[in-house]
């Protein structure tokens, strides 16, 4: 039962004219309102995003410059921004906040500890952004305690009643709420996202596990297509702080189709490819998702430019694990997870697609380009070679909370990658070990720090257990 007001979430709209545009977020029982929002430009009243049973939310939207450092206040506190985008500046990413099983029981200063690391991490030096990488939260047991979804997706009724489907929505949005509500009451994660906007890229657990990848009778039925409804409707608002049909700016589709968006500042490019809403068994993306990206990847851009993929797109030969899974009837239940890689054998053509467009940015004069990506509960990095000379990068960093697998499942991964692997002929894809690390994947829960000094980036990956590593240039 919530007792407060929850918030400020902080999140970014856009960057346009030379201002961050932001959007704070507040989460309140019924019957209580959160208080103005002031800067030393402006005081907003917050507004009423999103009805819940339990909660309503709130959204303030409001702006500061993106050149120099800033603050807003709400409520009596104040709240420092790194927001001077232009130059030296820390961003942060993270993936993988939650686990598949008793994610809602689990010990709260245990679940949190990176989220506490990266808390004072901000106070010795301030991240400017904090980027989600996919899985958010783990909603796979929100479809528990409703006779249509209890066996999901294994059962599922053919030709429920609407009356009946009804009842589930409302079932499935307060536990999706629930599980957004419960991080935000964790201390160090709501000091944090107060202070750093956001910008987040889903993946299949902000839906349900494998969402995409599952059989079209299960995506496709009415209970599937409710389960997708509601986890679209919290995503946008507790991730994006919107609502369908007022999508921000930088958003390539406003009706939402696909939830793709870009962000430019000065010398830094940041992209979000939605490669989760217009998921199929036999498709990453659809036409409208396919078209932005092909538009990002034709703009003549100077300086960095970060794609976020939320399952890594430079990976090993995973194709042949996933045809030894099909084949043995025990490891069948888990070939929905390798349907999810770029690499399977159903989306190997939408990976050199994709593949062709990063390469077609790196050897652009002036742009460096780095994936950014999670998922796999480890940490790793990969190159793949590109005409110029210079790599393009990938940066693994998954399982802010989720535990790591054991490290048997590391080290088998780390042997597969030793096969190679060349999508693009003249291109070869090569696994590299992180700085400090005896093997390319790191199974410890971990998060991702990218830093600007001058033109130069540089990236550290947090571990629980292992500490910082030394900087790698990128």
């Amino acid at each position: 039962m919530l007792d407060r007001i929850l918030g400020p979430l902080l999140i970014l709209d856009d960057i346009a004219n030379g201002r961050m545009h932001l959007a704070a977020i507040f989460v309140a029982p019924p019957g209580q309102s959160p208080g103005p929002v002031s800067t030393t430009d402006e005081t907003v009243a917050p507004t009423e995003l999103l009805h819940y049973d339990s909660a309503i939310l709130y959204r303030a939207r409001f702006s500061v410059p993106a050149d120099a450092p800033s603050s807003y206040s709400w409520n009596g506190e104040t709240y420092a921004l790194a927001s001077d985008l232009t130059g030296d500046l820390r961003l942060a990413y993270a993936s993988c906040n939650g686990e598949e099983h008793g994610d809602m029981d689990r010990d709260e200063e245990e679940r949190n500890v990176m989220w506490a690391h990266l808390a004072d991490e901000h106070r010795r030096a301030p991240f400017a952004l904090l980027l989600h990488g996919g899985d958010q939260v783990y909603a796979d047991e929100a479809t528990h305690g409703h006779p249509l979804s209890e066996d999901w997706p294994d059962k599922i009724p053919r030709d429920p009643l609407p009356h009946d489907i009804d009842d589930l929505r409302a079932h499935l949005r307060e536990r999706f709420a629930e599980r957004y509500i419960a991080q935000l009451k964790h201390p160090n994660y709501a000091w944090l996202v107060a202070r750093v906007p956001a910008l987040a890229q889903w993946d299949d657990h902000d839906i349900c596990d494998g969402w995409g990848s599952l059989p079209r009778s299960r995506t496709y039925s009415p209970v599937g297509q409710c389960l997708f409804e509601v986890a679209k409707e919290a995503t946008l608002a507790f991730q994006h702080g919107t609502i369908a049909g007022d999508l921000p700016a930088r958003f390539d589709d406003p009706e939402g189709y696909h939830l793709g968006w870009q962000v430019s500042a000065p010398g830094l490019r940041l992209l979000g490819p939605d490669l989760r809403g217009e998921r199929t068994r036999r498709q990453v993306m659809d036409d409208g998702g396919w078209r932005a990206v092909e538009a990002q990847a034709a703009v003549d851009f100077t300086g960095h430019t970060f794609v976020m993929s939320s399952v890594p797109l430079l990976g090993p030969r995973l194709s042949i694990l996933e045809a030894l899974m099909v084949l043995t009837p025990k490891m069948q239940k888990y070939e929905d997870d390798l349907r999810d890689q770029w690499q399977s054998r159903a989306h190997r053509d939408s990976w050199r697609r994709m593949l062709t467009l990063m390469m077609q940015m790196q050897e652009m004069d002036g742009q460096d380009v780095t994936i950014l990506s999670g998922e796999i509960h480890l940490a790793t990095r990969a190159e793949m070679a590109a005409r110029n000379g210079q790599p393009l990068h990938q940066l693994v960093a998954s399982g802010i909370t989720h535990r790591p697998p054991p490290k048997a499942w590391a080290r088998f991964l780390g042997a597969l990658s030793r096969l190679g692997e060349s999508p693009l002929q003249g291109h070869p894809i090569r696994i590299r070990r992180i700085p400090g690390q005896s093997l390319r994947y790191v199974a410890d829960r971990n998060a991702l720090v990218l830093e600007r000094r001058g033109a130069e980036w540089h990236a550290v990956w947090h571990f629980e257990t292992h500490g910082p590593s030394p900087a790698l240039a990128i």
